[in-house]
């Protein structure tokens, strides 16, 4: 069949080349009887029967040719592209195939199903093409990311119509070429064509991806004048621009005031809280979305499993999992990586590996997340296996599994393995390393004591520094202690992050082991006087399906004197085993009774303390923390797991410490 309608079409093209062709002769003449049973055509052909279509009507589209479009779509919703070339094999031989009608029903079969160079001869033998010709060659060059061609033939149009614009704009945007789409919406609208609900849920995106605020409000207030804006598509296109562009509010206001809510509009807020940091109204509005009667689907799923990582709270996490079951969901790619992050994030490693192991496609995305998962853990060498595994089975790793590789390397001492990654990133896969990924060259380096060689990467590398790397650099000036270097790195950080407290902190800690006390003193003032504030240490953990919190010295807690005499000793029993507090990390000026008193009441001691108090005595704690933990609290807490006969697992801001017999999962290396 294949080589007959191709074989047919170029006998017609050279026919069409040698003399003028009228195909109504092919047709008769005799005035079609208007069939009043025609939309049974139309549901047999939409429901794919169309050989049951063709003989019940087959007079009929003798008759009358445009009718081959029922069978041409019924072809496209059976997805058959052996079915389709049927139908244009018949439309060769009645020679309905000429007419511009049929001729760009069967380009838009081949667009949607395609084969771009069939789609091209079609266009190319047609005797008539109008501007709906070029509209389907737009759209099946963009359906198919040629997105290069599609624009020549945009360029090339005499005449356009709003679907041209419709289509050409939202190409664009579809692939990132969102400078270039917000300028072709501007230009369509001088030239007096206004876009429809879909090419304006297309520019809302593109202002979401530019982070294009302004202009997406004056987008927004187009949309009110033409009455777009009740419409769900719009709306829900609309909140997501306002949410990703960090204006929550406004977000939340457009969903609010829509007409009719959906699973769409439910899907946006949740996604819109879990990207603003508001993992607990994610949450919330997945509850109150159950209870209004909406299915959760797979978009649901990966929003709320992302806000169940980010607040490690496993519970919540597991009964998700549970409706991810029900739903069938729990082979889908993305739901399986947010089930392995989820898992992972909440210490429960074996369960990331299980969700893991029961994947169905070999996708480079799952690899990556099991990677990041193993790297958060500490576990260096099942990363590099795992990454191993993915070169025989001939997987393409990504920008984010070498950045996932990276920082495994980083956090597990393992230098020589980080670099060789970096080489390979560039000249096995050509990828180009970004800030992120030299970022984590630098903390390698950092950690392993090449202070010099990390100062050396950052000046030299191709793209611009930021202030982060400059701040990983001088993390690691604070881990040994270089005084000196750790002044003229704290210039860099300052001068690209003048409002990032966490800076501030280390270069005064720096100071203050080295009894630079009056530099203590400038960068507390220069705090102040910025109204930089440090971020406090916040410790918490679940049980029975709550979240109990602690922050350092929290005396609100309604049992807070019970925690403080078990703190007190405990304190006691790990000094016994030997013990001894760091109070020269304490950076403050008073008495050793007091620095011991002040470390004893860190969140993380408090929150593992109650644990202890309420939970069963074989229960394992898992205590997570919004930011690295210290030196005191990492020795502290291996006596801790000793004496007491628990496993402890302690996530922090860079890794999870497993704690288990007086050793830790890191091996101090932090």
């Amino acid at each position: 069949m294949d080589i007959f309608y191709r074989k047919s079409l170029q006998y017609v093209s050279q026919i069409i080349k040698q003399k003028p062709f009228k195909y109504s002769s092919f047709f008769s003449t005799k005035p079609m009887n208007k069939n009043p049973n025609i939309h049974e055509l139309t549901h047999l052909c939409s429901k794919g029967h169309l050989k049951q279509a063709f003989d019940r009507f087959k007079s009929e589209i003798w008759i009358d040719p445009n009718l081959f479009s029922h069978l041409i779509h019924g072809c496209i919703t059976k997805n058959s592209i052996f079915l389709g070339k049927q139908v244009h094999a018949l439309t060769i031989t009645s020679g309905c195939f000429l007419d511009k009608f049929v001729g760009n029903h069967l380009m838009n079969m081949y667009g949607k199903f395609g084969v771009l160079k069939d789609m091209l001869v079609l266009y190319n033998v047609m005797p008539k093409k109008n501007i709906m010709s070029c509209n389907i060659l737009i759209n099946g060059y963009v359906g198919n990311g040629d997105l290069g061609c599609a624009r020549k033939v945009f360029d090339e149009m005499l005449e356009r119509n709003v679907a041209t614009w419709n289509a050409m704009v939202t190409g664009m945007i579809q692939f990132e070429e969102n400078e270039e789409g917000l300028r072709l919406f501007l230009e369509m609208q001088k030239d007096g064509f206004f876009p429809d609900e879909y090419a304006l849920g297309s520019v809302f995106r593109g202002c979401a991806g530019l982070n294009a605020l302004v202009f997406g409000r004056q987008v927004h207030g187009y949309t009110v004048k033409s009455g777009h804006v009740t419409r769900s598509i719009v709306g829900s296109a609309l909140a997501n621009m306002y949410m990703r562009c960090r204006s929550l509010e406004e977000g939340e206001r457009v969903i609010r005031e829509m007409p009719v809510r959906n699973v769409v509009s439910c899907n946006t807020l949740i996604a819109g809280l879990a990207q603003n940091m508001c993992p607990e109204g994610a949450l919330e509005q997945y509850n109150l979305m159950k209870k209004a009667g909406f299915q959760p689907d797979r978009i649901t799923f990966v929003s709320v499993l992302s806000s169940c990582s980010d607040l490690a709270t496993l519970g919540q996490g597991q009964q998700i999992h549970a409706d991810v079951i029900k739903r069938g969901d729990n082979l889908v790619d993305g739901v399986v990586s947010s089930l392995i992050s989820m898992y992972s994030k909440c210490g429960c490693l074996e369960d990331s590996v299980k969700a893991f192991t029961k994947r169905k496609d070999e996708d480079i995305v799952l690899w990556t997340s099991m990677i990041a998962a193993y790297g958060f853990h500490g576990k260096g060498e099942r990363v590099i296996e795992l990454f191993n595994q993915i070169e025989r089975e001939e997987l393409k790793p990504n920008e984010v599994t070498f950045l996932s590789l990276l920082y495994a390397c980083s956090h597990c001492g393992l230098k020589d393995e980080g670099l060789k990654f970096l080489d390979l990133m560039v000249e096995k896969y050509g990828l180009h390393p970004s800030v992120e990924h030299y970022t984590c060259i630098v903390d390698l380096l950092g950690r392993s004591g090449d202070l010099s060689k990390a100062e050396e990467i950052i000046r030299t590398m191709p793209v611009k520094p930021d202030h982060v790397i400059w701040k990983v650099l001088l993390s690691a000036c604070k881990m040994y202690k270089n005084a000196d270097m750790a002044s003229r790195i704290a210039k860099e950080v300052m001068n690209l992050g003048p409002l990032d407290a966490a800076s501030y902190v280390l270069l005064a800690n720096i100071q203050a082991s080295a009894q630079r006390w009056e530099e203590v003193s400038t960068m507390r003032k220069a705090m102040k006087d910025l109204r930089v504030k440090k971020e406090p240490g916040v410790s918490w953990f679940e049980f029975k399906n709550e979240v109990y919190q602690f922050t350092m010295g929290a005396k609100t807690h309604p049992r807070w004197k019970e925690i403080d005499f078990y703190v007190k000793k405990l304190m006691s029993e790990i000094k016994k085993c030997g013990y001894v507090p760091d109070t020269a990390s304490v950076l403050q000026d008073m008495d050793n009774d007091e620095k011991e008193d002040s470390l004893a009441q860190h969140s993380e001691k408090l929150a593992i303390a109650f644990a202890l108090m309420i939970t069963p005595p074989s229960f394992p704690i898992r205590v997570m923390k919004n930011l690295r933990i210290c030196s005191d609290c990492h020795v502290a807490i291996k006596y801790i797991a000793k004496i007491k006969d628990r496993e402890i697992i302690v996530r922090d801001a860079s890794r999870f410490h497993h704690f288990k017999n007086g050793t830790c999962s890191c091996n101090d290396f932090w």
